[in-house]
């Protein structure tokens, strides 16, 4: 798989590195479902909408800040292009995700790091992928999985949309987390 992305093998000089990313990786994800189920429950998926809107770009900040890494959220298809577009890397790895899905891996297994040169010195990029789950159809399914309200919603909040279409048990995205292993050059 190395080969295939292109992409150097993770070094020694980071051996705590994949546990810190799966940790602040399995936090957003965890704090973000949380919420998002309080809110489908009490609100429905038309309010729901606000919570990957505004809760999970704030909870990616807020774990990027305390931790000193860049966590956020990518998809090839995003809802929202100013954010969550992925850069190379990120894409690279996505789509490698996706031939490991077709190939029979678990999507909730799918993950990948490495450490990689960059301009400005070498980083510690790691990635997991996001699985779709039956809730998740409520604003990101086919057209007859969204409501009429839901579709309008989303089309309000973001007018260039592509996060439609999914199944469950596909890959809606992953979580990134970015960090520095030298100092800037």
């Amino acid at each position: 798989m190395l080969l295939a992305l292109g992409l150097m093998p993770a070094r020694p000089a980071a051996a705590a590195q994949p546990d810190e990313a799966r940790t602040l990786a399995g936090q957003l994800v965890r704090r973000l479902s949380a919420a998002l189920t309080q809110e489908m429950a009490s609100g429905g998926p038309e309010r729901a909408i606000s919570v990957c809107r505004d809760l999970a770009s704030s909870l990616a900040g807020e774990l990027s800040r305390g931790s000193g890494a860049r966590v956020a959220r990518v998809s090839l298809k995003t809802r929202n292009p100013l954010l969550g577009q992925p850069d190379a890397w990120e894409q690279q790895v996505l789509q490698e995700f996706k031939k490991r899905l077709e190939a029979g891996e678990r999507v909730e297994t799918l993950e990948y790091f490495a450490a990689v040169d960059e301009p400005r010195g070498k980083v510690f990029r790691y990635m997991k992928a996001l699985p779709v789950q039956p809730l998740c159809l409520a604003c990101h399914g086919s057209g007859e999985d969204i409501a009429e309200g839901v579709r309008a919603g989303l089309a309000a909040q973001y007018p260039h949309d592509r996060a439609t279409g999914y199944s469950v048990g596909q890959i809606r995205g992953a979580v990134t987390v970015k960090q520095p292993l030298e100092s800037a050059q």
